[in-house]
């Protein structure tokens, strides 16, 4: 059967895609491939659920604009569908003087993105909205929320399906081969037709996109692993909403922060360790040829010797309670050891070039046969609506 769209990966990103191109074509026929035996097993499932504001970004970067609009679309189709979620609001704190720079930029930052009401808080002010955190400055942000993105993920599929969309569950895509005028897809359970490839694959997005006849390509998927520790119940207390520490401006993490979560409880972390496999949620978790075209390519040699000591601080806090616990007290003083219980992990797929970069902002690519959605990891959730009307824009072109 010929699709006019198939869609590789049933994340947050591509069920958003479908969606999009549904609402204003309907007469398509699109279909939606994912591997595992549910929609929005990896990175979608195993994030923090923050409502990001904008307010990192460089202005004008296809993460700023995305996230900005994707933030007030995600919110309207949360109260269309009656999802939860809340604007809670969040500190970002410096916790030395050496960092009061960097957040006087991310303010600035967060200004030239047009956000309204974000502004320099002092030590007072601060311990109004987080009792316990402590620092040398901070910065309040309004428009910050959480929510369950699973949810939200869920909910775009079912959307989807309704408007005449097709998802197929356990369909591991195998290869592609492009002919003329459509593209074969060979799954481990059928072939597939469609006209045009949308790869919204992830953690394995390079390798659809190497299927998809783009040879030349230039990035490879990194995956790092994001190991979070949850607050004991009774210490919740600590955390009123949600904090940040100042990001390190070489990296496109955020550092390990606090989380008050809309399904409950209070995540601390994540640190950013490199995974042994693409989906390599555990320590032990390895794939030798995975780990192999890694340690491999030119780009990440060139991270890896440029900041070998933050890739082993990040580990050591990965093997090390006590040492994830004096990087969380940089913040909150009072936190524990004894108040941290495990809290899982997630893997983010984070692009990195061959001269050693990793791509700070979203990256989409289009070829004769595909467009490829390249990196897209956070704020690819909040962003996601937004982002499902940039790839879809470039879709309908084409029809």
């Amino acid at each position: 059967m010929l699709y006019d769209i198939i869609i590789i990966g049933g994340g947050i990103v591509g069920l958003a895609t479908g969606l999009k191109i549904k609402e204003q074509k309907p007469e398509l026929k699109i279909a939606i491939l994912e591997k595992e035996n549910e929609l929005a097993k990896h990175q979608t499932g195993n994030n923090s659920g923050v409502i990001h504001s904008g307010l990192y970004y460089k202005p004008g970067s296809l993460k700023a604009i995305n996230c900005i609009n994707g933030y007030h679309q995600l919110i309207k189709f949360c109260e269309e569908e009656n999802i939860p979620f809340e604007i809670t609001g969040k500190v970002v704190v410096a916790t030395k003087q050496e960092q009061v720079p960097i957040l006087n930029g991310i303010y600035d930052r967060g200004l030239q993105n047009g956000l309204k009401g974000t502004r320099h808080i002092t030590l007072d002010e601060l311990k109004e909205y987080e009792p316990y955190c402590a620092g040398v400055a901070a910065i309040h942000v309004p428009q910050t929320g959480i929510v369950d993105y699973k949810q939200v993920a869920l909910a775009y599929g079912e959307k989807f399906k309704k408007l005449g969309g097709e998802i197929f569950l356990e369909h591991e895509v195998k290869r592609s081969n492009s002919l003329k005028g459509y593209t074969v897809v060979q799954t481990n359970k059928q072939h597939f037709d469609a006209k045009l490839i949308i790869n919204c694959g992830g953690l394995y997005s390079d390798k659809v996109a190497q299927m998809n006849q783009d040879a030349e390509l230039d990035v490879k998927i990194i995956p790092f692993r994001g190991e979070y520790y949850k607050l004991k119940k009774e210490r919740e207390y600590l955390v009123k909403n949600l904090i940040y520490p100042v990001p390190d401006p070489n990296f496109p993490f955020l550092g390990v922060h606090f989380t008050r979560m809309m399904k409950g409880g209070v995540e601390a972390g994540p640190n950013a360790v490199l995974a042994f496999k693409r989906e390599g949620y555990k320590r032990s978790d390895v794939n030798l040829k995975e780990l192999s075209e890694t340690l491999s390519w030119p780009g990440f040699q060139k991270v890896a010797s440029k900041y070998w000591k933050t890739g082993f601080g990040e580990l050591y806090r990965s093997f090390s309670k006590a040492a994830f616990t004096k990087a969380l007290q940089e913040l909150i003083p009072d936190i524990q050891e004894s108040d941290l219980v495990d809290g899982g992990a997630g893997v983010r797929a984070q692009a990195c070039d061959r001269t050693g970069g990793l791509l700070d902002d979203f990256s989409i690519k289009e070829n004769q046969y595909a467009i490829n959605v390249l990196n897209a990891p956070s704020p690819a959730a909040t962003s996601s609506l937004s982002i499902g009307d940039t790839v879809s824009e470039l879709a309908l072109k084409r029809f």
